[in-house]
C-alpha cells in the first residue's frame, strides 16, 4: 500500500513556514471566541465540540477509506478522539463560567498528563527536563486556580476542564505509540471521526434548541469553530511544522496561549491579573526547557512523526 505523507512535495520557504505555524497557533487560540460565542446562544457544550470535529472528520473521510487496511491503527485513533471529544466538553462547560485566560493555562496542562499516561499505558519514563516542566506547568495551574484568580464556587468547574487536557494527552499518547504506520492525515481523520462518535449520542439524545444558536446569523461561529480552529490550521500546521523543526514549532506554537488571554480580554473585556500573568509565564517557560514535540496537542505529534 502506498503511503502519503505531507512531509512531501514542494519546498517551501523557511520564513513561510514559520509563518504558517504562527498563522495556525494563533487560530487554535481562537477557540474560547468561537466557543464562547455558541454557548451565549444556548449551544449546549457537547454540540460546539461536536462542531469542531465535524468539518475535518466528513472532509477526511475518503483518506481513512484509502488506509482502511490498517484498521488496527483506526480503531486507536477512534479511540483517542473519542476520549478528546468528551474531554473537549469540559473545556467549553469552563469558558462560559471561567476566564479564557485561567481556562486556557488548564488547557496547557495536558503535557503533564501525556507523561503520566505515557508513563502508566505504555512504559515510557519521563526526562529529567520534562519533569522540571511539568513542575513549572502544575505550578502555573495551581497559581491559576488560586482564590485570586477563581472563586471558591468555580472549583469544581476547574476540575471539569482538567478533563479536555486530559483528554488530549490520552491522544498524544496513542499517536505516538500507536499511530506511527499511518499517514499523517490519515490520524488526523480518524482522531477527528472518533471525536465525532464518541459526541454522537449526546447530539442524538438532545433537544433541537439546544444544537443550533438562536440566531440565524451565529451560524457563522459554528463554521468558524470547525474551519478557522481545527481543520484550516490543523492541515497548514502539519505541513508547516516538519520543515522548521520541533524546537522551533514549539516555541512559535506558545503563541497560542497569549493568543487566549487577548481574546479574553478583547472580546469578552476580561481582565488579565498578575497571578493569570504569572501563570501564563511559567507555561511559555515550560515550553521553551521541554522544546519537545509534545508541547502542541495532537498535531505537533502528527506533524513531526519521522516517516518510516
Amino acid at each position: 500500500m502506498a503511503k502519503t505523507s505531507t512531509q512531501t512535495g514542494p519546498a517551501i520557504p523557511y520564513a513561510l513556514a514559520v509563518a504558517g505555524v504562527l498563522f495556525a497557533s494563533i487560530c487554535f487560540g481562537l477557540v474560547p471566541y468561537f466557543s464562547r460565542g455558541l454557548t451565549q446562544q444556548g449551544v449546549a457544550p457537547y454540540a460546539v465540540a461536536f462542531y469542531r470535529y465535524i468539518v475535518a472528520a466528513i472532509l477526511l473521510l475518503p483518506v481513512l477509506v484509502m488506509h482502511r487496511k490498517a484498521w488496527r491503527e483506526i480503531c486507536w485513533g477512534l479511540s483517542a478522539g473519542a476520549v478528546m471529544g468528551l474531554g473537549w466538553i469540559g473545556y467549553v462547560t469552563a469558558l462560559e463560567a471561567l476566564p479564557a485566560s485561567t481556562v486556557g493555562v488548564l488547557y496547557m496542562t495536558y503535557p503533564v498528563f501525556t507523561l503520566v499516561i505515557a508513563w502508566a499505558l505504555f512504559s515510557d519514563p519521563a526526562t529529567r527536563r520534562a519533569l522540571l516542566a511539568s513542575g513549572l506547568i502544575v505550578l502555573a495551574a495551581i497559581i491559576a486556580g488560586s482564590p485570586a484568580s477563581v472563586s471558591p464556587q468555580h472549583i469544581p468547574t476547574l476540575l471539569v476542564a482538567l478533563a479536555a487536557p486530559f483528554g488530549f494527552g490520552f491522544g498524544i499518547c496513542v499517536l505516538v505509540h500507536r499511530l506511527s504506520r499511518i499517514a499523517p492525515l490519515a490520524r488526523i481523520a480518524s482522531v477527528s471521526l472518533g471525536s465525532v462518535l464518541g459526541l454522537l449520542p449526546l447530539m442524538l439524545s438532545a433537544d433541537v434548541q439546544q444544537l443550533l444558536p438562536e440566531g440565524q446569523s451565529d451560524w457563522i461561529l459554528i463554521v468558524g469553530i470547525g474551519l478557522v480552529t481545527a481543520l484550516v490550521p490543523q492541515l497548514i500546521y502539519t505541513i508547516c511544522s516538519p520543515l522548521i523543526g520541533a524546537s522551533k514549532t514549539a516555541v512559535v506554537g506558545s503563541i497560542e496561549l497569549p493568543t487566549m488571554f487577548v481574546v479574553g480580554f478583547v472580546a469578552f473585556g476580561e481582565a488579565i491579573t498578575a497571578p493569570q500573568a504569572i501563570a501564563c509565564a511559567l507555561v511559555l517557560g515550560a515550553i521553551a526547557i521541554t522544546r519537545s514535540r509534545t508541547t502542541r496537542t495532537l498535531t505537533t505529534v502528527i506533524a513531526n512523526e519521522p516517516k518510516k
